[in-house]
């Protein structure tokens, strides 16, 4: 369903919650907006991050059942991984 905005409205900001369960990011790709919040939230049993590969975030450990969020402020393409787990990969893809 499209939902069209009256001219001069401003958009408003959505937030992406990506979990990280089973040693994965779900979803595997998050697709977001400039202004959106993304929100990665360790569901597992144990210590992960959220690592930018261009080094452009970096969230730290996220231990289990805690959360770290990122608003996105421009568009692009940017892939990251665990840095504990690098197995563990994920996109991120601003529109």
């Amino acid at each position: 369903m499209l939902v069209a905005l009256a001219a001069g409205a401003p958009a408003v900001a959505a937030t992406h919650t990506v979990t990280i369960v089973g040693m994965v990011f779900d979803p595997a790709t998050v697709h977001a907006a400039p202004g959106d919040r993304i929100v990665w939230l360790n569901r597992d049993l144990v210590p992960h991050t959220a690592s930018a590969l261009d080094r452009s975030f970096e969230s730290g450990r996220i231990d289990p059942g805690e959360q770290w969020s990122l608003v996105v402020t421009a568009a692009g393409a940017v892939d990251y991984r665990c840095a504990y787990h690098p197995t563990m990969q994920g996109r991120m893809e601003v529109r």
